[in-house]
C-alpha cells in the first residue's frame, strides 16, 4: 500500500530534505524511523528538495509498506515521533491509491520568509533581522511583477542542475504574518508569501534579498522585470539566510489529508 506523510521539521541542523552523503538530512531521519517501526527496508519519496538549514510546516512525502497502517494512524504517528529527532515530527498519515506521486501530483507550493525588524535573540534561529525602514508598499508592486510564467534564472542558484527555469508563480506579496508561529507574529515581524508550480535552488531566498533592496530604496521597484529579462544571477540582489524561510503548504489535485 501507498501511504502519504505530512510532516514538520526544524531544519537548522539539516542539509536539507534530501539523503546526502555525509551530511544529516531530514529524509534519512524519516526512512531509519519508518524501517525500524514497520520492520521492512522503506524507501521515502519527497514533494521536492528543500536548501540547508530550511525549515517546514507542512511537508509531504510517501512511501509503499506491506503493513496496512491506514486503521491506526495516529497511533502509528506517535510511535513515529517517538523514535524521530525532536526537531522532525509526523503530524499525519493516509493511504492513497498506488499511482499517487508526492512529488509530481503537486500543483503548487507556497513558502514563507519571516522578517524582524528588532534585535531579537529568542527569534534569530527563525527568522531574519533586517536593521532598516522598509517601504513595504513598493516591494509588494515589485513582487506583483514576479506574477505569472517567467524564465527565474536571475533567481536561481548557478549551475543548479534544473532542466528549466521556467516557473509560474501564482501569488507574492508581504503582509503581517499569520499565526502559524505564534512567535513570529505581532509588531515587528512581517512575511513574504510566495506560491508557484515549481521552485529552482534558491529562488526564494533570492527574491527576497532583491524585494528588500527595493524596500531600502536601492533599486526601484521596475527593475524586477529588466531583472527577470537577463536572466543573470548577477542581475539580482544577494540571497538572504535560510533560517527565515519555511515550506508552508503543497497543493494536490486529491484530498490527501
Amino acid at each position: 500500500m501507498r501511504y502519504f506523510i505530512r510532516l514538520s521539521f526544524l531544519g537548522t541542523r539539516y542539509s536539507g530534505w534530501q539523503i546526502q552523503q555525509n551530511a544529516p538530512s531530514v529524509q534519512a531521519e524519516v526512512v531509519r524511523a519508518l524501517s525500524l517501526l514497520l520492520g521492512e527496508s522503506v524507501s521515502v519519496v519527497g514533494a521536492g528538495r528543500t536548501d540547508a538549514g530550511v525549515h517546514a510546516l507542512n511537508y509531504v512525502a510517501h512511501f509503499d509498506a506491506k503493513s496496512d497502517i491506514s486503521k491506526n494512524a495516529t497511533e502509528w504517528c506517535y510511535k513515529l515521533n517517538a523514535i524521530l529527532p525532536p526537531d522532525i515530527s509526523i503530524q499525519a498519515i493516509s493511504a492513497v491509491s498506488k499511482d499517487a506521486h508526492a512529488r509530481f501530483n503537486a500543483l503548487s507550493r507556497t513558502y514563507l520568509y519571516h522578517i524582524h525588524n528588532y534585535k531579537n535573540p529568542f527569534v534569530d534561529s527563525f527568522s531574519t533581522f533586517c536593521p532598516f525602514e522598509l517601504n513595504m508598499d513598493v516591494m509588494n508592486h515589485s513582487a506583483s511583477l514576479l506574477l505569472g510564467t517567467h524564465d527565474f534564472s536571475s533567481f536561481a542558484k548557478l549551475h543548479g542542475g534544473s532542466k528549466t527555469n521556467i516557473c509560474t508563480v501564482h501569488q507574492a506579496f508581504w503582509s503581517k504574518p499569520e499565526p502559524c508561529l505564534h512567535h513570529l507574529a505581532g509588531e515587528g515581524h512581517w512575511a513574504f508569501s510566495i506560491s508557484a508550480d515549481r521552485f529552482l535552488r534558491n529562488m526564494v531566498r533570492a527574491i527576497v534579498g532583491t524585494l528588500l533592496e527595493v524596500g531600502r530604496g536601492k533599486i526601484p521597484p521596475e527593475a524586477i522585470t529588466n531583472i527577470l529579462e537577463k536572466k543573470e544571477r548577477k542581475a539580482a540582489g544577494a540571497s538572504v539566510a535560510a533560517q527565515g524561510l519555511y515550506l508552508y503548504k503543497i497543493a494536490y489535485p486529491f484530498i490527501v489529508y
